[in-house]
């Protein structure tokens, strides 16, 4: 899925970076030290002028590493724990995906960012309602509920790709960004999310249940928006839902949609 990641080595949370400020803030602090010293050399003898230069190049390293090598090592630990901070802030604490703000930040991004690029401009945007949810939470109890809603999205994040996005938009409705894929890839996954949950049994209390899921989605291949592909999803999971549920519903976008 395509959430915050973990940068290169020399990022702000990267061990290379502690290393690489450490060496050359002490490469600089050793050519400040021999560039001020400097103007003292021409009035040193030879025994004189080698004690000033080791004395300008072990002093900064002496000084300077541990210094630098501790204010770098307790800055990347601020950004590792605002890095984990944004990420609990933008995930679902029940379902571990990423809540509505964090997914329609990220696909508005995405769209604007390859709005002028034709190869890139295109994939599915999905919404995925669970079926009768309302009422395994009557039958059973919330704490079923939650459960069920555990189950479908871990499937719907296994069947995606790693640049996929999935997020919880409500209750029991999630939505899925699908980029650069065509009708007939999107289709073919929503199709095995769709029979994944329908094959899984879950027990609630003493009894073992299906769930189903209905999925409304729309194709785009042209640039549009987060509100434009969500609506037009959304009418067609409406459709799913009318024609018996437990189905995918899923539609090109047509340009005059924008």
């Amino acid at each position: 899925m395509l959430e915050p990641q973990r940068g290169s080595h020399f990022s702000r949370t990267g061990r290379g970076r502690v290393f690489l400020v450490t060496i050359l803030g002490t490469l600089g602090c050793v050519v400040v030290a021999l560039f001020v010293d400097s103007f003292n050399f021409p009035n040193l003898d030879a025994a004189g002028l080698a004690r000033a230069i080791t004395v300008d190049v072990l002093l900064p390293i002496f000084l300077a590493v541990p210094m630098l090598f501790l204010l770098m090592s307790k800055l990347r630990e601020l950004a590792i724990a605002n890095e984990k901070l944004a990420a609990i802030a933008s995930t679902d604490s029940l379902t571990s995906v990423l809540t509505r703000g964090a997914f329609t930040v990220l696909v508005d991004a995405y769209l604007a960012k390859f709005q002028h690029d034709a190869d890139r401009m295109r994939g599915a945007f999905l919404v995925v309602d669970a079926d009768d949810f309302k009422r395994i939470n009557d039958l059973f109890g919330h704490s079923s509920g939650d459960e069920a809603l555990r189950l479908i999205a871990s499937i719907i994040r296994e069947s995606l790709r790693p640049e996929d996005l999935v997020g919880r938009v409500g209750g029991d409705e999630f939505t899925v960004f699908l980029p650069g894929l065509s009708p007939s890839q999107a289709i073919a996954i929503a199709e095995r999310m769709r029979q994944t949950i329908h094959a899984a049994e879950v027990r609630f209390l003493d009894e073992r249940r299906r769930l189903s899921i209905s999925i409304g989605g729309t194709t785009f291949a042209h640039s549009t928006s987060f509100d434009v592909l969500f609506n037009a999803a959304d009418e067609r999971l409406y459709l799913a839902k009318s024609r018996g549920r437990n189905r995918i519903e899923i539609e090109p976008l047509l340009v005059a949609a924008m």
